[in-house]
C-alpha cells in the first residue's frame, strides 16, 4: 500500500520544557516517553476537549483559578477531564471520568463581569492511573494514549471526511441554535484527524457520548462513531421540524385554541399512542389492583364505558374523568394497622402534653377496647376549652400512639354546605367535600381527623355545614356517609372524629348530643412552669438554633413570665415570650456577645420589656357596700370587683362598667331580691324607694356577661344599704334566682385558681356546684376554705 497515506500524532519536545502532541506524516516515537507522568488536573463540566482543538472555559472555581494561573506561569500544561455529573459543585476523584486530555493554556482573559475565561487547545490524551494530590487542586499521575493504531487510507479518510462535514452541514441547516458562520469553518477543515475531533468537541452531543469517543484509541472507530451520532441527531432534528410542519396551518380564531392539543396529538401519533386511549388504560390497570366494595366496581366500570363512549373534545369528557379518578383515588378498604402497645401510647401522650390525664385515660381507654374487639365504631370525641391549651396539637399526638395518619379540617367560619358534602357533578368544577378530600389525602380509611373550631361554624343562604356535620359525626349514620359528588356510600365508622371548641354553648345542640365531651380546662402556674421547661423551652432553643444548655431558667423565672407577662388559660402567649428570649439570645450568640446563660428576673426586663400584665390582687375594702366575685374569661379564671354606692333620689338603678344584657338582668334581679326581703335583712323600704342605686364593676373597657354575678350584686347591695363589711379574704359565684334560690354556675376549676392565685382564704358556692369542686386535684387547691349555700339568706346571714 505504497500509494497510502498515514495520519500519525507524534509529540514534539521543545527546550523549555513543555511538550505538545503536533500531527505529522510519521513518528514512531510513544507519547509516554515524552509526557510528563504527574499533571495538574481541570475539571471541567458540560463539555470535553478533544486534541487540536482550541475553545475557550470560563474558570468559576476557587480550586481551579488557582490551578490555571499557577500553570500559566509555569509551564502552561493542564489535564482536563469531565465529570460524571456536571451539578456537583465540588467534585472528588471519584466524580472524573478517567480519560482526558491534555491542554495547553493560550491565554487568560479577565472578563468585565468579574469572571475569569481561558483559552485552550488540546494536545494528547492521557488516562488517569492514580491521583495524587486533591489539594490545592487535584494533581494525577497519568499514561498517555497513542492515537495511529489502525491504518487510515486517503480513501477512508476522505469518505469519513465527507460523512461528517455533510452531515454536519445539514445540521447547521436544520437547527436553530448553530451559528451559519459554523458552516464556513466546517467546509475549510482539510485534516481528517484535526476535523473529527473537531466536530467532536463542538457538536450538540450528550457528555456520555463525547465521552465515549474521546476514549477511542482508533482514529477510524472515532470517525465512524460520530458518524452514527451525527446521523442520530439529524434524524431527531428533520422529525422535530416534520411535526412542526404537520402542525403549520392559518392560525385563525378557531386554530389558535387547538393548536397545543394538535402539537401533542401529532407527537403522540408518532410515538405510536393515543393519549386518552393510554389514559383510559392506566385507570383500568389501577382499578384492577384496587381493593373496594362490589357496589364502588360496578360503578367505576359502568363510568369507564361511558367515558369510551364520549368524545374527547367535548367538555363532558374531562368532568366523567375527573370523576374516575376521584372514585379511584379514595382508599375505600385501606386501613392503616393500629398500634396496640398501650404503654407506648401513654408515654407518647405524656411526652407531648403534660396533665390533660382526663383525655389521656379515655384514649388509652379506646386503645384497650379495639385490641380486645379487633373492631369498633369510633367515638365522636369533641375537646373544649379556652384557647392555647393543646387541644389541636392533642389530634397530632393521639395520631401518634395510634399509628394512624392524621389529617386536620378547619370549621372556623364555613358556610357552605357543600364543603362538607361535596358539590353536585352537575355544577361546573365540582369537587368532593372536604370530608373526603382529607380520608383520599391521608390514603387510608382510618385516620385521626381533627375538626377544629366546630364551635365557629357559620350558617347562611348556602346551607347549614352544621347540619350536615350531624351525618359525619354520628356513629350510627357515617358508616354509609353520602357526598353528592361521589354519589356513593362511603364508610366513616372506622375514622377517630376529634372536635374542637372554645365554647360549648355555641354548638348545634344535635351536633353537640353526638359527640363525647371532653374538657380541656386551663393550666395551673405549676402546670405551666413545668410545659415551659419541658416542652416549650426545647422546643424553640432548637428552633433557633441554640444548644439545649444554651439557656438555663429557675422556676421562679418561668413563673415571673407567666404572671407578668401572659394572660391566658394556655400557653401560647407563654411559647412566644420564649421565642422571644431564644431570639435575643440567638442574636448575641451570632454577634459573638457575651451573655450570661442563667436568665434572671433583672434580665427579663431587658429582653421582654416592662411587664405587660397587671393582674388583679385581692385586697380587703375598708368600705361597705363592695364585694368580691369571680369570673371565667378566655384567658382562665379572674376575680372580680362589684362596688355598690348610694344616693338620694327615686328608687332608680344605674349599671357601668360594660355589662352585657345577662349581668344588667342579675342587677335588676338583685334588687328586686332585696326590696321584697327587706324586713328580713333589716333595711327599710322607704330607704329603698327615696335612694338610686348605682352599681359599678371596674375595668370598663372590658365586657362582662354571664349570669355568675348574681350573689356577688346582692351582696354589695345588702353592704351598702346595712353599711356592713363583708367578712375579710371572701369571694364568691353563683346565679340567683327571684325567690332566692342558688343556681350552679360554669368555669369553677378556673375561678377557684383564680382566687387562689389573688390570695384569697374563702370561696363561696352553690351547693350545686360541689360536685365539681371535688374532681379538682386536692394539691391545687391546699389552704382554699370552699363554703357551700342552697339560699340567698343564709349567704348573706354569713358573709355580713
Amino acid at each position: 500500500m505504497k500509494d497510502e497515506k498515514r495520519i500519525q500524532i507524534s509529540l514534539d519536545v521543545p527546550e523549555d520544557g513543555t511538550y505538545f502532541p503536533i500531527i505529522s506524516d510519521e513518528d514512531d516515537s510513544k507519547p509516554e516517553d515524552n509526557f510528563r507522568e504527574i499533571l495538574p488536573i481541570l475539571p471541567l463540566r458540560n463539555t470535553i476537549l478533544f486534541p487540536g482543538v482550541v475553545i475557550p472555559i470560563t474558570v468559576g472555581r476557587a480550586k481551579s483559578l488557582k490551578l490555571v494561573r499557577e500553570a500559566y506561569n509555569s509551564n502552561k500544561i493542564i489535564g482536563t477531564v469531565a465529570q460524571t455529573d456536571p451539578n456537583i459543585e465540588e467534585p472528588d476523584s471519584a466524580d472524573l471520568y478517567k480519560i482526558g486530555t491534555v491542554a495547553q493554556i493560550v491565554k487568560i482573559l479577565d472578563m468585565p463581569d468579574d469572571s475569569t475565561t481561558m483559552i485552550i487547545q488540546g494536545r494528547g490524551r492521557f488516562e488517569i492511573k492514580k491521583m495524587v494530590k486533591k489539594e490545592p487542586y487535584f494533581t494525577a499521575k497519568v499514561n498517555y494514549l497513542d492515537e495511529h493504531q489502525t491504518e487510515l487510507t486517503d480513501k477512508e479518510a476522505e469518505a469519513i471526511s465527507s460523512s461528517i462535514k455533510e452531515l454536519s452541514l445539514k445540521i447547521v441547516k436544520l437547527s436553530q441554535n448553530v451559528p451559519t458562520e459554523a458552516s464556513f469553518a466546517i467546509r475549510n477543515i482539510d485534516n481528517t484527524y484535526f476535523l473529527i475531533n473537531f466536530i467532536c468537541s463542538n457538536s450538540e452531543l450528550k457528555i456520555e457520548e463525547k465521552q465515549r469517543l474521546l476514549e477511542l484509541n482508533d482514529v477510524k472507530q472515532r470517525g465512524l462513531l460520530l458518524v452514527e451520532f451525527l446521523v442520530k441527531q439529524v434524524q431527531i432534528l428533520e422529525l422535530k421540524n416534520d411535526i412542526q410542519s404537520k402542525v403549520k396551518t392559518d392560525l385563525d380564531r378557531q386554530q389558535k385554541e387547538f393548536l397545543l392539543h394538535q402539537q401533542m396529538k401529532t407527537i403522540q401519533e408518532e410515538l405510536g399512542g393515543n393519549p386518552f386511549d393510554m389514559e383510559v388504560e392506566d385507570m383500568k390497570k389501577h382499578a384492577a389492583e384496587k381493593k373496594w366494595p362490589a357496589e364502588v366496581k360496578e360503578t367505576f366500570d359502568k363510568e369507564i364505558q361511558r367515558l369510551q363512549r364520549i368524545n374527547p373534545a367535548s367538555a363532558e369528557y374531562s368532568v366523567q374523568l375527573n370523576y374516575l379518578q376521584a372514585i379511584l383515588d379514595l382508599p375505600w378498604l385501606e386501613y392503616s394497622e393500629d398500634n396496640f402497645d398501650l404503654k407506648r401510647a401513654r408515654k407518647v401522650l405524656d411526652e407531648d402534653h403534660y396533665g390533660l390525664e382526663t383525655v389521656k385515660e379515655r384514649i388509652i381507654e379506646h386503645l384497650a377496647v379495639l385490641k380486645l374487639k379487633g373492631d369498633m365504631k369510633s367515638p365522636i370525641l369533641c375537646l373544649y376549652g379556652p384557647p392555647g391549651v393543646g387541644k389541636t396539637s392533642l389530634g397530632k399526638s393521639i395520631a401518634r400512639a395510634l399509628g394512624r395518619k392524621y389529617v386536620r379540617m378547619s370549621l372556623g367560619g364555613l358556610h357552605d354546605e357543600s364543603e362538607i358534602r361535596g358539590h353536585r357533578r352537575t355544577y361546573i368544577g365540582a369537587i368532593p367535600g372536604r370530608i373526603l378530600q382529607g380520608i383520599k389525602k391521608s390514603k387510608f380509611s382510618n385516620p385521626v381527623f381533627v375538626l377544629d373550631e366546630i364551635d365557629k361554624v357559620g350558617s347562611d343562604f348556602r346551607g347549614d355545614p352544621a347540619s350536615a356535620l350531624l351525618e359525619v359525626l354520628d356513629p350510627e349514620q357515617n358508616n354509609a356517609f353520602h357526598d353528592n359528588y361521589i354519589e356513593l356510600d362511603y364508610d366513616l365508622s372506622r375514622v377517630l372524629f376529634i372536635a374542637t371548641a372554645n365554647q360549648t354553648n355555641s354548638i348545634n345542640p344535635a351536633l353537640r348530643d353526638r359527640m363525647e365531651m371532653i374538657e380541656v380546662s386551663g393550666y395551673l402556674v405549676e402546670e405551666k412552669v413545668n410545659i415551659a421547661r419541658h416542652h416549650l423551652l426545647p422546643k424553640q432553643l432548637e428552633a433557633h438554633g441554640l444548644k439545649p444548655n444554651a439557656v438555663k431558667m429557675t422556676d421562679t423565672v418561668l413563673e415571673h413570665i407567666i404572671d407578668n407577662y401572659t394572660r391566658e388559660s394556655g400557653v401560647r402567649g407563654l411559647d412566644k415570650k420564649l421565642a422571644k428570649v431564644a431570639r435575643v439570645l440567638a442574636r448575641k450568640t451570632a454577634m459573638n456577645e457575651k451573655f450570661n446563660p442563667n436568665i434572671s428576673i433583672k434580665d427579663l426586663g431587658e429582653i421582654l420589656g416592662p411587664p405587660e400584665v397587671f393582674k388583679e390582687k385581692f385586697s380587703d375594702h375598708k368600705k361597705s357596700g363592695i364585694a368580691t366575685g369571680l369570673a371565667w374569661t378566655p384567658a382562665g379564671g379572674d376575680i372580680l370587683y362589684i362596688e355598690c354606692s348610694l344616693s338620694k333620689g327615686k328608687g332608680q338603678l344605674t349599671l357601668t362598667g360594660n355589662l352585657g344584657e345577662v349581668m344588667k338582668e342579675s342587677a335588676i334581679l338583685a334588687l328586686e331580691f332585696i326590696k321584697a326581703n327587706a324586713g328580713i335583712l333589716g333595711i327599710k323600704e322607704e330607704k329603698i324607694s327615696e335612694t338610686n342605686v348605682h352599681v359599678h364593676v371596674p375595668e370598663g373597657a372590658i365586657p362582662k356577661d354571664g349570669p355568675s354575678a348574681g350573689i356577688t350584686m346582692i351582696t354589695a347591695m345588702v353592704s351598702a344599704f346595712n353599711g356592713k363589711l363583708p367578712r375579710k379574704s371572701f369571694a364568691m359565684t353563683g346565679e340567683i334566682t327571684l325567690r332566692g334560690k342558688l343556681l350552679p354556675v360554669g368555669g369553677i376549676k378556673e375561678k377557684i385558681l383564680a382566687a387562689r392565685r389573688a390570695g384569697i382564704k374563702n370561696v363561696i358556692l352553690p351547693e350545686l356546684n360541689r360536685k365539681d369542686v371535688d374532681i379538682i386535684n386536692p394539691a391545687y387547691i391546699k389552704g382554699l376554705n370552699v363554703h357551700y349555700f342552697s339560699e340567698m339568706l343564709e349567704v348573706l346571714t354569713f358573709i355580713l
